[in-house]
């Protein structure tokens, strides 16, 4: 019966897909697999002939197997490697090669013999670069095919650099690489104009030959494509689809990744459900879309024909189903973030008391405030409450070099005009025109230039939070180390991040606290400025007994939005307000027009801001609630000791 009931949960997969809770655990048993293939190869006097990925997707695999080489003696002197790919020109040696990756995540750090290890070529002349292929083939050939290959996925589906339109039999070549396949390498090369416009990778076939294939992915980034490319028909659109005609493939995945896959997504079309709160908000809201109907108006027979029969059965009629959602959508719009004063707050989503709150907004960059809750900021100081705000890196990263030169120049005249010796200015001034004049793609700035960047970002972010009605008081910059470091790629956190944040929050005592939830920023910022957070909060909670009054509120905004279902305060803005929000976002001008890290959205911050923030409004409105001009959406985190 369990035999039965995985297939019918699994009934729009069609290939085997296997489901951890985090990409840790997953790495973890990808890795045993990898050890497992090595040691009984060892045992039969063979060579384990691996098949390997690169980017951001196996380096936690890597980093296992390192730690199984060192620690518990795992041996890699009869592995031989193939990489899949390489960009085309690369130099070896250059920081964003495939071999300079695969050295630092896993070749410096176990015994392999480098002749075992072969990688494309990104040095060839083109007339050469055919016959290598070819060469590169029959040396799998060789040595008995590829035992296992691992891959990654990229969102416009490529396996390799396997781009849409590759066939299903297509060898190892040269290839031109799709523009969002560009876009996603942009931050490793310090913009896309220096992104390769071509690699050479093993085609589909070659891929197909493996004994064994594992596709891993990770995160809500591949969500999507990782649904068309499990559950959609086979197409050379998406060339990870090709996958489903072989018998020997897996998807490996952690729960974001397989987040829209049919039995995580919407489960009652697949399965009975136990049917908790949270499940019936998302499947009324669901069903409400795909009928085109104002929640009010859905009917038994709009349940029975769209797979959710079951809910209206047990805790029917459909109209009390329907009033139960409703009013929790109701009740989570609010005028009052900081919580209505002298009212019933038993169906609101704040707080009453106290009347006045201190509330601490968290920023990860300079903007991130008022382009994701400008218009809650804005209302919780003019409601009264003691609002500051934190900025936790300096975002000096994100500045144009065009821009420090301006500002150094206008420094430099000011003083003049005011009879100020600028001999030592402009020393530094030429120093930082020569360094410009020869700097390389993501290389990292002199401090001179970094500086004037924090400084730049920082004037920005003061005109931005006294727009809003912040006293400079109440306006922290916490630089934390993590992020100082010059490079797009940042040091590790550490205790040093954590105390910071910690004598923030033990100095300001605050009632709520608004984080960025948002974890789609291209730089990976807002994820470890979260996690700071949640492990300040968390060390305070266990001596400081404040805690246990502060809640912690997520927004979202610059990267992407909640889902109607996950909202639980929407703060409403009538279009005045909106058009505060967006002079408060003005105010920082070195991220207008075009940013220096925009992502993959080509709108700009203020646009994006407005145009999702009217979405959630029209969303609500569809589902029969009251029309507004735009909302700022928020989710409550719950501590582990708070009641969900």
């Amino acid at each position: 019966m369990a035999r039965l009931n995985l297939l019918e949960e699994t009934r729009f997969e069609r290939l085997p897909v296997t489901v951890y809770k985090d990409q840790q655990e997953a790495a973890e048993e990808i890795a045993q697999q990898i050890g497992t293939i090595i040691k009984l190869k060892q045992e039969k006097g063979e060579n384990a002939v691996l098949g390997l990925a690169t980017g951001a997707t196996p380096v936690e695999v890597y980093a296992r197997l390192v730690r199984m080489h060192k620690e518990e003696g795992l041996s890699f002197k009869n592995v031989i490697t193939f990489n899949l790919d390489e960009y085309y020109p690369m130099q070896p040696d250059a920081k964003q090669s495939y071999v300079a990756f695969m050295d630092e995540q896993l070749f410096n750090h176990v015994d392999i013999d480098r002749k075992n290890i072969h990688i494309p070529d990104g040095t060839l002349a083109a007339e050469e670069i055919a016959g290598y292929c070819l060469s590169y083939e029959h040396k799998i050939e060789e040595v008995g095919g590829l035992d296992l290959q691992i891959l990654g996925i990229g969102r416009t589906g490529h396996i390799g650099f396997n781009e849409p339109g590759s066939a299903p039999n297509s060898g190892t070549r040269l290839v031109t690489l799709d523009d969002l396949t560009r876009r996603d390498a942009a931050r490793d090369f310090g913009g896309k104009e220096n992104v390769p416009t071509k690699a050479i990778t093993m085609g589909i076939g070659t891929i197909f030959k493996a004994k064994e294939i594992i596709l891993m992915a990770w995160s809500k980034k591949k969500a999507s494509i990782i649904k068309k490319a499990v559950e959609g028909e086979i197409s050379g659109n998406v060339p990870a689809t090709y996958l489903q005609l072989s018998d020997n493939v897996k998807f490996v995945l952690d729960e974001d990744a397989a987040s829209e896959l049919t039995r995580f997504d919407t489960p009652w079309l697949v399965k009975d459900c136990d049917w908790n709160k949270a499940l019936i908000k998302k499947a009324v809201i669901w069903l409400s879309s795909e009928t085109g109907k104002p929640i009010l108006k859905l009917t038994d027979e709009d349940y029975n024909n769209h797979g959710m029969a079951q809910l209206a059965t047990e805790q029917g009629p459909a109209y009390d189903i329907n009033i139960h959602v409703f009013n929790q959508l109701q009740h989570s719009i609010t005028g009052w973030p900081g919580g209505k004063p002298n009212a019933d707050d038993s169906q609101r989503p704040e707080r009453a008391e106290p009347a006045r709150k201190r509330s601490l907004i968290f920023s990860p960059h300079p903007d991130d405030d008022v382009i994701s809750m400008g218009g809650t900021f804005i209302r919780l100081v003019d409601q009264g409450h003691d609002v500051h705000v934190a900025y936790q890196t300096s975002g000096n990263t994100a500045v144009w070099d065009t821009d420090v030169l301006r500002y150094v120049e206008f420094a430099i005249d000011f003083n003049k005009s005011i009879g100020k010796d600028t001999k030592e200015l402009e020393s530094t001034y030429e120093k930082m025109r020569s360094f410009l004049s020869k700097k390389q793609p993501n290389e990292i700035d002199i401090p001179e230039i970094r500086d004037v960047k924090a400084f730049i970002r920082k004037t920005e972010a003061y005109a931005g939070a006294r727009y809003a009605g912040l006293n400079d008081s109440n306006i922290h910059f916490m630089a934390l180390p993590f992020y100082e470091t010059g490079k797009t790629v940042r040091n590790p956190v550490k205790e040093k991040d954590i105390e910071i944040t910690m004598d923030l929050l033990q100095e300001i005592k605050p009632h709520q606290v608004f984080a960025a939830g948002d974890f789609d920023d291209p730089h990976g910022t807002h994820i470890v400025c979260f996690r700071i957070i949640l492990a300040a909060l968390e060390g305070l909670r266990e001596t400081e007994e404040w805690t246990k009054d502060c809640w912690l509120w997520m927004y979202r905004g610059a990267w992407n939005e909640f889902e109607t279902h996950e909202i639980e305060m929407a703060v409403p803005l009538s279009p005045m307000e909106v058009k505060k929000k967006r002079q408060a976002i003005f105010q920082h001008q070195s991220q207008k027009d075009h940013p220096v890290f925009p992502g993959d959205d080509e709108r700009e911050f203020w646009v994006r801001a407005e145009q999702r923030n009217r979405e959630t409004a029209v969303n609500y409105d569809k589902l029969g609630l009251a029309n507004y001009e735009a909302m700022e959406a928020f989710v409550r985190w719950k501590f582990s000791d708070e009641v969900r």
